[in-house]
Parts: C-alpha cells; structure tokens; sequence
C-alpha cells in the first residue's frame, strides 16, 4: 500500500518568490548632481525675460500716484542684443523670497484656467512686439520662444492689487487666432463687395433687352424661322416683363413687348392668334409658358378597373403576365391605372374584350368622383358618350337602382351601347333626347352629372388640332349651349331628395367664357 504521510507535521514554508516587495530605485550620486543642476538651467533666456518685465509692471501699479518711475532700459550691445548677465541679475533679485515691503503685491491668487491661459498668450505676444522693437531680433526669439513656451509652466502675471479696468482691458484682449479670424473675415468682405459690384456691372450692362427693329422682323418673315432664336428671344421678353420699369427699353412700352410675345409664341408653338390671345388673357407670363409646354408632352395610358367583374389586384396581376408594364395611378383613386409601355395592344387584350377595364384619362375619373352616387338612386347622365363616366356611376352604384344614359348624337350612341354591354352595365337607359328639353321628358332625380361639350382647349395635348381651328364662333356657341344644358340640368334634379339634390357640371375647356 505505501507509506501514509503525516500532514498535521508539515513546516510552513517561507514567502513565495511573487511575494517579495521590490525595493525603491536608487540613483548614484552623480546622476542626482545632474537631474540638480538641469532644474537650476531650466529657466530660459525668454523666461527671465518676462518675469522682469513683469515685475517691472508690477512695481509701477503698486507705486504711489505722486511718485514717477523711470522705466529702466536693458543696456544692449553694439550688434543690438541684450546682455543675458545682466538680465539674469535682475531677475534673480526680484525673483528671490519676499520682503516686507513686496509682500502685499506678491501674494499670489488662484486664477481661472481659462482666464490664465488667455493671459498668458496675452503677455507673450506683447512681449514678442517690445523685444522686436528693442532688440531688433524679434524673428528668431520669437521661434525659439515659442518652442520654449511649450515646455515651461504656464505664469501667472496677475496681481491682487489690479483695478477693475485692467482687468476688461485684458478682457477685450484677443487670441491669436482670434485676431486671424477677424483679419480673415475683413478679407471675405471685403472680396464679397468687389464681386457683388462686378456683378452689378455686368447686369447694368446686359439688363435692358432691345426690340428688333423692323427691317430685322421683315428679313425673319421671309427666311425660314430661327426657333432657337425665338425661344431665346421670348426668354429675354419674359425677364423684361418679370422686371419692366428696370428692363424695358426707352421709348418701348408694355404693349409693344406683349405683341412680339405673342407672335413669337404662335410661331414656335403653332397657336392662332385668337387662342393665344385668350390665352394670355387667362394665365401670366410664367404660367403661360409652362401650360403651352405642358401641352407638348404626351400624356400615358390610363385605364380603369371594371369593379362589377374584377378588382384592381388581379386584373394588375393579368396584364403584367401578358408584357404590360403599369403602376397605380395614385393614391386618390382606387381603381386606375397608368400604362408605361405593352407589347401588346391595350385595347385588344382578353380583359379588355370581357370588359374587365375601360380605357379612360384620369382627369375623367373626377367628375364621377365628385358626383358620388349611391346605391338605390335614380342618376341621369346627360351627356353620356361613349360611355367611360356612365360605366363607372353603374360600378359605383353596383348595378341597383337606375340610372339613365343619354346622348343626342345617335352615330356615337352606338358606342355607348357597346361598351356599357361589355363591362355588364345592367341597371341603364338609353336614350338619345336632347338635353336641354329633358326637363319636359323627365325628371326628379336625385343627381345630374352634365358633361358638357366645349371648345376643348384642355386636351391640346391629346387634340392638337384645336391650336389652329378654333375661332370666336366656336368659343360663344359653346358657351350658349353649356348654359342651356346647365338650367336643363338643374330642373332635372330633384331638390327636395333625401339622399341627393346634387348637380356636377365639368368641362374640358380652360376659358372662361
């Protein structure tokens, strides 16, 4: 088995190796005698210096009013350098313990962080000026004065005998790079007034735009037309009218610029001169401008969602598998949406032939919107065809109650048939009376859409044509007609409905006649 070992009888063993206390270092004897003699060497040339200096000031604030002290000069040397002999005597003088007569201005007190680091650049840039002014070697002192400064302790040159308005004069004191950043920013504005009067210059020079005279306007009517010329020249008319007393060129009136305007913009747009006339009358300048261009862009695809077959989701879902890239038209309709581009003919697909959707603009979705007609209501359309608004006032009623389609031109009534067939319209009436005796045929409904035939001049863009065919005739025979239809319209409503009483007139036509 082995022998059994006795633990009761183990001796205690002594203090492990980690435990031992390291002894303090000792230094020889010779590196005491030169760690003493570099502290007795580490005031500076520059040091001593500032401490006279300010001992110096110091004995002036103390010294009685009546007394004057002369201010004592350090003698230099021929080549213009001061005796560091001397300086270090004096220094050690007035440096060495306190007396009774010293001992109240040598109190010293506790300054603020802030307040003594601020003095301290202070008293060594005005002594860097004064020790260039007398020693005449300021450049080199002051890049070994700034080495040294890094190494020495920060002095405290303050007093407790100092008045009141030494002390805001040390306030009002700048940093050093406060006193760049004030140079820096009497440069900036400096060179800001320069290039605003340049500026100035140059506007003075090209502000006021000159008509062509009439030689230049008879060449251009018998050369083909410059349109870069043009557009360039109704910028410049546009500028001046922004800005006309300023602008305007001597001897040239509103009138004049306005009637150049004009036929320049009937030439680069292709607009008669009655319509861009009404035009002008209708928008300003800069608005005129950006209706006329908005005209020349191609409006998208829009279609709308048959909700009595179909909904939105799904119909997305199918045209998207058939190559039809499309988005919702917007948050404020359920219904639309915006076709970007299709590989196959939008108005030919499956869906749109079992009337899964109706090709319609957008703009048309907001009378039906407006009009808000509801389940169970007798509704008359007016002006029906061909069809779109007509379909929708049925979705939204789904198919209940009534809802009376007419047309007076029996040629597009045709169409309306068809399409209110295919989308599965089956609470409608056709007819094809004309609207302004519909009163004497019927009425008591409870609402009245009328979307009244106009010049168009709000479909430019979809009808180009309107931009040249379309005189003063056109204009006061729509409007006579809009006006009949509208009190035709007001009687056909019932006013006394429970649910009703609404009349919604729209146009496609921006004049206000």
């Amino acid at each position: 088995m082995g022998r059994k070992r006795d633990l009761t009888k183990l001796e205690k063993s002594g203090p492990g190796r980690k435990s031992k206390k390291q002894q303090e270092p000792v230094l020889p004897r010779h590196l005491k005698d030169k760690d003493d003699n570099k502290k007795q060497e580490a005031v500076s040339g520059r040091s001593r210096k500032r401490l006279l200096k300010q001992a110096v000031n110091a004995a002036k604030t103390t010294a009685p009013p009546s007394k004057k002290k002369k201010k004592q000069h350090v003698s230099q040397d021929s080549s213009g350098n001061s005796s560091e002999n001397e300086l270090s005597s004096d220094t050690e003088q007035l440096v060495k313990g306190y007396t009774d007569d010293n001992k109240e201005w040598l109190t010293p007190r506790q300054p603020n962080k802030k307040r003594q680091l601020l003095e301290n650049s202070n008293s060594s840039e005005d002594e860097g000026d004064e020790m260039k002014d007398d020693y005449g070697d300021g450049e080199e002192e002051d890049d070994e004065g700034q080495q040294e400064d890094k190494e020495e302790p920060a002095v405290d040159d303050s007093d407790a005998g100092s008045s009141n308005g030494s002390e805001d004069s040390e306030d009002d004191e700048l940093l050093p790079v406060e006193r760049a950043a004030k140079k820096l920013k009497v440069k900036q504005a400096r060179d800001d007034k320069l290039q605003s009067a340049e500026l100035q210059t140059n506007i003075l020079q090209t502000e006021k735009y000159v008509l062509p005279s009439g030689q230049e306007i008879e060449k251009e009517a018998v050369q083909a037309p410059d349109l870069a010329l043009i557009q360039q020249r109704i910028k410049d008319i546009t500028q001046v009218l922004g800005d006309f007393s300023g602008r305007r060129e001597e001897g040239k009136g509103r009138k004049d610029y306005l009637a150049l305007l004009r036929k320049d913009l009937c030439l680069y747009y292709s607009y008669n001169e009655f319509l861009m006339d009404k035009l002008m009358q209708i928008f300003a300048v800069s608005e005129l401008i950006e209706f006329l261009e908005a005209n020349e862009v191609q409006r998208p695809v829009t279609i709308r969602t048959n909700t009595l077959k179909t909904r939105r989701r799904d119909l997305a879902q199918a045209l998207i598998n058939r190559g039809i890239n499309l988005d919702p038209i917007g948050k404020w309709s359920k219904t639309g949406l915006v076709i970007y581009d299709s590989q196959v003919p939008v108005g030919a697909t499956p869906e749109y032939l079992a009337g899964h959707y109706m090709i319609q603009s957008g703009s048309s979705f907001l009378p039906v919107m407006a009009l808000a007609a509801q389940e169970k209501e007798r509704v008359l359309d007016m002006c029906a065809a061909p069809g779109g608004k007509s379909q929708y006032i049925a979705a939204l009623m789904r198919n209940t109650g009534v809802l009376f389609v007419n047309d007076v031109n029996k040629r597009r009534v045709a169409a309306l048939v068809g399409n209110l067939h295919r989308t599965g319209v089956t609470n409608s009436i056709i007819c094809t009376h004309d609207g302004k005796y519909f009163p004497k045929v019927m009425t008591g409904f409870d609402r009245v859409l009328l979307d009244a035939p106009c010049s168009g001049t709000g479909v430019i863009a979809k009808d180009p044509a309107v931009k040249t065919n379309k005189d003063i005739k056109d204009i006061q025979r729509c409007a006579h007609l809009q006006k009949e239809l509208i009190l035709a319209a007001i009687d056909c409503c019932d006013a006394k409905s429970a649910t009703g009483g609404y009349v919604v007139y729209s146009t496609c036509s921006i004049t206000v006649s």
